[in-house]
């Protein structure tokens, strides 16, 4: 399990946002740099909450920063709360997202894929993620 960076105390439930990014029947997912809290993980793109701002102005900023890409923020996709360490609780909000302007850059990921929904189940994704994929999981078992 991991545990919280050393830099001061996370408010507890942190609250992030997630972007579900859809193209074609594929999902967008991120590889979190090394050296970050859960690197080598898979996720959806998105982050912290800021104090004064909402999870879809969040979810924006976030993409803009991580990706260089726009996004128009979508309805809620779903939620979920995860317990990482003792004190340290993260609630997650996922949205879904579209692309609307902008080139991918890795100013966050050491990469990012397009991948299958049924295919994210041989990924890792932190304990937040696990509901996202879940759902994603069943909506592509639909066919």
């Amino acid at each position: 399990m991991a545990e919280a960076s050393g830099k001061g105390k996370k408010p507890s439930p942190q609250v992030v946002t997630a972007a579900v990014i859809e193209k074609d029947g594929l999902v967008l997912i991120g590889k979190r740099k090394r050296g970050r809290c859960f690197a080598g993980n898979w996720e959806f793109p998105g982050g912290t909450v800021e104090k004064g701002e909402t999870p879809e102005e969040c979810l924006k900023r976030e993409l803009r920063e991580e990706l260089d890409i726009e996004v128009e923020v979508g309805e809620p996709f779903c939620s979920a709360t995860a317990d990482y360490a003792p004190g340290w609780t993260v609630r997650l909000l996922a949205y879904r997202a579209t692309v609307i302007s902008g080139t991918f850059c890795l100013n966050d990921h050491e990469e990012i894929r397009w991948v299958r929904p049924a295919e994210l189940a041989g990924y890792n994704f932190p304990e937040a993620d696990q509901p996202v994929v879940e759902k994603l999981i069943g909506f592509g078992n639909k066919d």
